[in-house]
Parts: C-alpha cells; sequence; structure tokens
C-alpha cells in the first residue's frame, strides 16, 4: 500500500518515482528515487572517499627512520649489558 505523495513537495518530486526499499516499520520508502531504483539512503551513488589521505594515514612505527633508531638503541643496550662497571 503506497502511501500518497506529500503535498509541499515539488512538482518534479511528486511525480518521481519512488524508492523501493522497505524500511524497518514494514512500510515502503518515501523518498525519491534514482534510477537504481533506490533512494540516495537506500542504496544511492557512493560519494567516494573523503578528500586528502586520511585514511592511508602512518603512525611512523615501521617507518625507515624509527627502526634505525630501534636497531641503534638494541645495540646500545646490548652494549651496556655486557657493562659489569
Amino acid at each position: 500500500m503506497r502511501r500518497a505523495n506529500k503535498p509541499t513537495e515539488p512538482t518534479s518530486l511528486r511525480n518521481a518515482p519512488r524508492c523501493l526499499a522497505r524500511t524497518r516499520r514494514g512500510t515502503e520508502c518515501q523518498s525519491p528515487a534514482m534510477p537504481n531504483g533506490r533512494c540516495r539512503l537506500h542504496g544511492g551513488l557512493s560519494t567516494g572517499p573523503p578528500r586528502g589521505n586520511r585514511n592511508a594515514y602512518k603512525h611512523g612505527l615501521r617507518s625507515g627512520e624509527y627502526q634505525v633508531m630501534r636497531a641503534a638503541l638494541r645495540m646500545m643496550r646490548a652494549g651496556l649489558a655486557g657493562f659489569d662497571g
């Protein structure tokens, strides 16, 4: 059972086909559908990854500079461990 479209919507949206998805209540979504038959909330096109490279942020624990520093620290500790001073 489809509910009537909202009278406050512009005519182009009022005449647009509706989304075919079901809501949690079991009723049909009343949002205007895109060409794929779903609205933007129920399976529309992806907006893509965020701007910049925030998903590829590195903490630096595996960087070459940090590993050289850790190796030097290990060698210093190994040298001090044998000292009986």
